[in-house]
């Protein structure tokens, strides 16, 4: 079969676009697994994961995200906001709602985090502490900006779905440099007493006021450019210990350029939410011939750059490289 992908990415966290939204394209669940781990291979076409935009019975459009390890994602927040855009350019809308696994969440088109870049800011939530929404098996309820004795003897660790599980620990410039984030990440990634279904592992360092640099492993993907789930809820972390304020905008940097983020606290219902704001760039639109049965054995018929908008982001992420080198 033949079908067209769009290469799109967010804060270089990047991943394929497959419409299911405006084309007659379906796929059964093990068909998902498998080209996630095939076209996400970085040896071939390369990816993070698979977005695949579809129908919706009550909202504008449905995401679903498959990691390159062929694992589905319940979230992915800078997945959502390269479906922002796509779901903009093909139903012509600047506000929509997009349905994830776990909510219908709000993304819509705004001003330019950096000229003329497209930027759109997307809902994070729900968010919940109680560590059986991660899960974390721990004898508490919830693990906020404390020790995790079984993880290490000094990290202040806080635990958080939104809705995938993150775990955070501020951290200094010696400990970012060594190989502990590393080694931590790998052990509550593999079989373990703590995390069952593994856990995103995100060690964060504080800059100036209202600026946070975020590094993240990224359960079923590894160390990636940047997260943005693990972006939004290292800034409600921040905002909880008081480091940095509620609804406020907070700049978030990551290897792979940056984000804003706005934390939001509903004090009658005691709830949280994130504003995610930031690029979602075009990379290349692709045609594919895949078998569905073989999906690794597919071949690239023909490829179309995005030369300007890759050219743009690139010149954001230079300043954002060059300011991490004195900021770290």
């Amino acid at each position: 079969m033949i079908i067209e992908g769009l290469k799109s990415h967010g804060s270089g966290n990047d991943f394929l676009i497959l419409d299911e939204l405006t084309t007659n394209l379906t796929f059964t669940e093990l068909e998902r697994e498998n080209m996630a781990k095939a076209l996400c291979n970085r040896g071939r076409l390369g990816a993070d994961g698979i977005l695949f935009v579809m129908k919706s019975e009550h909202a504008d459009c449905r995401m679903r995200v498959f990691n390159a390890d062929g694992s589905e994602a319940s979230m992915c927040g800078n997945g959502l906001r390269c479906v922002a855009r796509y779901a903009h350019d093909v139903l012509g809308l600047d506000k929509l709602i997009v349905e994830t696994m776990k909510a219908n969440l709000l993304v819509e088109k705004t001003e330019d985090i950096y000229k003329g870049i497209p930027t759109f800011k997307v809902e994070i939530s729900p968010v919940s502490f109680n560590v059986k929404d991660l899960p974390l098996i721990i004898e508490k309820e919830t693990l906020q900006n404390e020790t995790l004795p079984q993880l290490h003897h000094s990290l202040l660790f806080s635990a958080l779905a939104v809705p995938n599980p993150h775990l955070i620990t501020l951290v200094d410039a010696a400990i970012l440099k060594s190989d502990l984030q590393a080694d931590l990440s790998a052990k509550v990634n593999r079989p373990n007493e703590l995390f069952p279904d593994g856990v995103n592992v995100s060690f964060v360092k504080p800059l100036e006021p209202g600026s946070i640099y975020v590094r993240t492993f990224e359960r079923g993907v590894g160390f990636t450019n940047a997260c943005g789930t693990a972006m939004s809820a290292s800034s409600l972390v921040t905002c909880s210990v008081g480091l940095n304020d509620l609804e406020q905008e907070i700049s978030v940097y990551n290897n792979g350029g940056k984000v804003k983020c706005v934390v939001h606290h509903d004090q009658e219902n005691l709830t949280y939410s994130i504003d995610l704001i930031g690029n979602a760039t075009y990379e290349f639109k692709v045609t594919l011939e895949i078998d569905k049965n073989h999906p690794e054995q597919f071949e690239i018929l023909e490829k179309h750059e995005f030369e300007e908008e890759t050219s743009l982001y690139a010149k954001l992420q230079d300043e954002v490289q060059s300011y991490l080198q004195t900021a770290l």
